[in-house]
């Protein structure tokens, strides 16, 4: 498969919930991106797809001001507008420096765990032409697993890059990357570059 056919997804990996100062931090991420190299290694699978000229699309969870779309009964998201987290237009659903877009590059905001929910995610990559789905992000076993299925379901070929995936812990990542790799293919970064 040619690497037009391809995009790479990136989800999630926002001030928010990986860097340490984010209001999400306490959950893990952070810990585990600073033990495994995590946001070096999506750096690195970004350089990779441009290089390649492979399109990167980025996909970030976040709420307006209002919280409009906040979804107050999730346990996942339900403290956010109490603790006023994940609000767009702040630092916090920007980017992490290491692994932010350059210009050019397509940012989808979505307000429940999965890439494709309510959001424009499966049109650009049907725009694209893209067949094969390379996924990075946190957390492994929320937002990675959710769009694996997703995206197996709307008959991509779906690949996770795993060590480009970060979870609150190693028990939660490994668990998750077992699953996926029953609708997934499982590769690491070594395997591309």
């Amino acid at each position: 498969m040619n690497n037009q056919q391809k995009s790479i997804v990136i989800i999630d990996f926002i001030n928010e919930i990986i860097d340490s100062k984010g209001k999400l931090a306490g959950k893990g991420y952070a810990a585990f991106d600073a033990k495994h190299g995590t946001l070096d290694n999506v750096k690195k699978l970004q350089e990779f797809g441009r290089r390649n000229h492979i399109p990167i699309l980025f996909v970030r969870v976040g709420f307006s001001s209002s919280y409009v779309e906040h979804p107050e009964n999730s346990p996942l998201f339900g403290g956010a507008k109490k603790f006023g987290a994940l609000q767009l237009g702040t630092s916090a659903t920007e980017f992490h420096p290491k692994v932010a877009p350059i210009s050019g590059e397509t940012i989808i905001t979505k307000h429940r765990v999965s890439a494709f929910y309510g959001t424009s995610l499966e049109l650009i990559l049907k725009n694209l032409q893209v067949k094969e789905v390379l996924l990075a992000g946190v957390a492994t076993d929320l937002a990675v697993q959710a769009a694996a299925r997703d995206a197996h379901d709307r008959d991509f070929a779906v690949t996770v890059v795993s060590d480009c995936c970060a979870a609150a812990n190693e028990e939660d990542h490994e668990l998750s990357i077992k699953t996926i790799a029953k609708i997934a293919k499982i590769i690491t970064l070594s395997d591309l570059t």
